[in-house]
C-alpha cells in the first residue's frame, strides 16, 4: 500500500523540503547498488565512492542531483516517513507509485500510470485501487474544493 496525504502536517516524521533534507542528512549515508541503479535510472549519473558524480555534463557533487532523485533516495533512507513528492517529474512518480510501503504528501494529482492492484490510502482514510481510483478520489476532492473555496 501507498500511503499519500494531501495536507500538510508539521511531524518530524516528515519531510517537506526534499533538497534540503537530503543535503544536510542522507548525502551522508552509505549508499548501496540498488541505491545507485536508481540514481543511474532517474538522472544517468554514476555514483563514485567519494560521493561525487558523473553525468554527461562531467563531474560534480552528490548535492548535484536532481530534486526527484533526492526524493526517492530520501524515501528509501527513511522508511516511515512522509516525503514531499510534489517536486517529482514523471519518471520518479512512475517509480514512486510501483513501490510498496511508502508515505508521500502530494497537493495535487499528477497523470501517472498505477498497476491495477496498487493500493493507495488517501489521509489514512480513503483506500483506492490503481489509476482509475487514483482519478477517481482526486475528481472527488477538486469538487469538495470548489465547494469550500479551497
Amino acid at each position: 500500500m501507498i500511503y499519500l496525504y494531501t495536507d500538510k502536517q508539521d511531524s518530524g516524521k516528515w519531510i517537506l523540503q526534499n533538497d534540503l533534507y537530503f543535503n544536510l542528512y542522507t548525502s551522508n549515508e552509505r549508499f548501496t547498488e540498488e541505491d545507485k541503479e536508481l540514481i543511474w535510472q532517474i538522472d544517468h549519473a554514476k555514483l563514485n565512492k567519494d560521493k561525487h558524480i558523473e553525468t554527461k555534463y562531467g563531474l560534480g557533487t552528490i548535492r548535484n542531483l536532481s530534486s526527484g532523485c533526492k526524493t526517492i533516495l530520501n524515501i528509501m533512507k527513511n522508511p516511515g516517513k512522509v516525503v514531499n513528492a510534489n517536486e517529482c517529474g514523471q519518471n520518479v512518480l512512475d517509480i514512486l507509485f510501483s513501490m510498496e510501503g511508502i508515505s508521500l504528501y502530494m497537493t495535487r494529482p499528477e497523470r501517472i500510470y498505477i498497476k491495477d492492484d496498487v493500493e493507495i490510502c488517501f489521509n489514512d482514510a480513503d483506500i483506492v485501487t490503481g489509476s482509475k481510483g487514483y482519478e477517481h478520489w482526486w475528481s472527488r476532492e477538486y469538487k469538495r474544493r470548489s465547494l469550500d473555496d479551497l
